[in-house]
């Protein structure tokens, strides 16, 4: 597997959820992205990290409530979601950049992971 999310789930709004995505050793060098897809509509930007944790970057609607991070002795990335909202409520990807630094386009980015599901209630 190259890229694996997980931690995804049912929760009320104003909870909080960690996402994790498990990357192969081969990204290790690679800016990794999160992005997210609600129902009917199209996959949009949440945040970003360059390879060596780094250069940290967010979608307007998620700054101050989510913190991306970065493990790079498990070649985990993180995405701290806190105070969440019902209009968070998406499929979660993460992604692998082509650069060392995470980018906001999806042309950004090679490899990308199964999504996980957040769903939040109101």
């Amino acid at each position: 597997v190259q890229l694996q999310a997980c931690g995804g789930g049912l929760v009320q709004a104003g909870d909080s959820l960690r996402l994790s995505c498990a990357a192969a050793r081969r990204f290790s060098n690679n800016g990794v992205g999160w992005f997210r897809q609600a129902p009917g509509k199209e996959r949009e930007f949440v945040a970003a990290i360059g390879w060596n944790g780094g250069n940290p970057s967010y979608a307007d609607s998620v700054k101050g409530r989510f913190t991306i991070s970065r493990d790079r002795l498990k070649n985990t990335v993180y995405l701290q979601m806190n105070t969440l909202k019902p209009e968070d409520t998406a499929v979660y990807y993460c992604a692998s950049s082509i650069r060392a630094y995470g980018g906001q386009s999806q042309g950004d980015y090679s490899y990308w992971g199964q999504g996980t599901l957040v769903t939040v209630s109101s």
